[in-house]
């Protein structure tokens, strides 16, 4: 059993309790999200995340093939730290841990995702060339569209 780690940081022009108040938000995340994936909230977004909460969206991560994604909130401690697991969608294993820090000037965010890919080996076969560049593309995409929303951090 094969788990791999994508670990992300970066930094932003914002105080913390600005980085808490659109992170903590489920909504958002569409707003982070690339188009082509057809991000859609289904239920559990309309209250302030807490431990317990359960989101159900519905993506299109690749080859137009929509995906339901279940998650829950796990942990939560307030403006500094979040996790959601998956508890059903496309991976075996889906644990994203979510770090805000104060930094000189604006706040360090950090990813953290454990995951692993189903189908055994032929899903370890596919990770290299088409599972973990969709990720890197995502929080590519992710950091260009935070950026363009709080602006560059020149600490």
């Amino acid at each position: 059993m094969k788990i791999y780690t994508l670990h992300k940081k970066q930094n932003l022009p914002i105080t913390v309790e600005e980085a808490w108040e659109f992170l903590s938000k489920p909504q958002n995340l569409k707003t982070i999200t690339p188009d082509y994936m057809s991000f859609d909230i289904l239920s559990g977004a309309d209250k302030p995340m807490f431990p317990g909460q359960i989101i159900q969206y519905i993506v299109t991560p690749i080859l137009g093939i929509k995906t339901k994604w279940v998650t829950e909130i796990t942990h939560v401690k307030d403006k500094e730290y979040f996790v959601d697991e998956q508890r059903f969608g496309p991976y075996a294993l889906w644990h994203h841990k979510h770090f805000i820090k104060k930094i000189k000037g604006g706040v360090e965010m950090e990813d953290i995702i454990d995951y692993k890919v189903p189908m055994g080996l032929l899903g370890q076969l596919t990770h290299p060339f088409l599972v973990k560049p969709k990720l890197e593309e995502i929080f590519e995409y992710r950091q260009k569209k935070l950026i363009e929303l709080f602006g560059e951090y020149h600490g």
